[in-house]
């Protein structure tokens, strides 16, 4: 009795060790959009933050190969990146990072490099940080929605299309600073099951924008970050995701990101390994309807369904609960996109 009571206890401890935060930013400056910023101060209290509390700040190259091996990552690892590559990252937030001896990655598009936009980072500065040791990833050619099809595109041709792009850019960034890491940040966090087939077939790994720790229990083309930014900005807001546990799915229905055409209100059921969940704790919460209690079709299966229809363009669903054993939160976000109901895309 007392040797299975052990080995229960073990089996929920093992749980923390397979999460990995990572944290997504954009800018970190006060002179941008708030929505998609937070401000030097803010950025330096969260490093601070990190170091003074424990946490292990890994490339997100070695996060991605362990959860690929499924090796055990220390308790309370965490990735930093940056979708954009903005020059703000490389004057405010590079020598903050540099000084904490903290690596990470910038997700980069082509497009607006090559056409001077402005605030975005040349490739001389991309070369040098990549000399000091950041990671430069593939964030698409021109930052495209590449769920979206062009007018007349069938899906064979539409996927050649994103092929060819992801492709570009990645040999576009090995030509001009020797990297090919192989990993891609969806712009705007948009992906559906066709492309992570594509992603999968390339031997790539993908981020989102959905909430989450990552894991073992993750899809490698589909990897959960936590944007900071905005109102998620403040430390307060930032601490309880850093302690976050990756939740452990073992299945979920529907798969596909993309709703089908008037299904705006996707019924998502999910299948736990509840070794370290307790059913009655587990809450989940509709972006923009609040919390909801999960139906439990079974000891491990529940359900969740929007009450009204979700609006045209992003939504989560997020699910939560308290590990039996250390109190932290599993944490769990399945992102949605809808089109409008004609079937053209909301603007951006």
């Amino acid at each position: 009795m007392f040797k299975s009571v052990i080995a229960a206890l073990l089996a929920c401890l093992s749980y923390s060790a397979q999460a990995v935060v990572i944290l997504q930013y954009h800018h970190v400056s006060e002179d941008t959009p708030k929505v998609t910023s937070v401000t030097p101060a803010q950025f330096r209290e969260q490093m601070t933050y990190l170091r003074e509390n424990g946490f292990k700040v890994n490339p997100l190259t070695q996060v991605v190969e362990a959860i690929k091996q499924g090796r055990e990552l220390p308790d309370k690892t965490v990735a930093i990146t940056f979708d954009d590559g903005y020059q703000n990252i490389a004057d405010t937030a590079h020598p903050i990072l540099k000084e904490f001896g903290y690596p990470y990655t910038i997700f980069i598009s082509i497009d607006p490099i090559a056409r001077k936009h402005k605030n975005v980072m040349s490739w001389a500065t991309l070369q040098r940080l990549s000399d000091e040791g950041v990671t430069l990833a593939n964030h698409s050619w021109g930052h495209e929605h590449l769920i979206r099809r062009l007018h007349g595109e069938d899906e064979q041709t539409w996927l050649t299309r994103i092929k060819e792009n992801l492709l570009a850019t990645e040999a576009e960034i090995q030509a001009k600073t020797g990297q090919s890491v192989k990993m891609l940040a969806y712009p705007y966090g948009e992906y559906n099951t066709a492309i992570e087939s594509l992603i999968d077939s390339l031997g790539f790994v993908a981020f989102g924008q959905q909430s989450g720790a990552a894991g073992d229990h993750s899809s490698l083309t589909a990897l959960p970050r936590f944007p900071v930014a905005g109102a998620y900005a403040d430390l307060a807001s930032l601490k309880a995701k850093l302690y976050s546990l990756n939740m452990p799915v073992l299945a979920i229905t529907p798969r596909n990101t993309q709703l089908p055409q008037g299904q705006w209100r996707p019924e998502m059921r999910v299948t736990l390994d509840m070794t370290d969940i307790l059913a009655s704790q587990v809450m989940c919460f509709v972006q923009g309807q609040g919390a909801m209690k999960p139906s439990w079709e079974s000891e491990d299966t529940f359900s969740i369904r929007a009450v009204t229809d979700l609006p045209p363009g992003r939504s989560r669903y997020n699910c939560t609960a308290p590990s039996k054993a250390s109190g932290r939160y599993y944490w769990f976000s399945q992102a949605w996109v809808r089109p409008k109901s004609d079937g053209t895309w909301v603007k951006e």
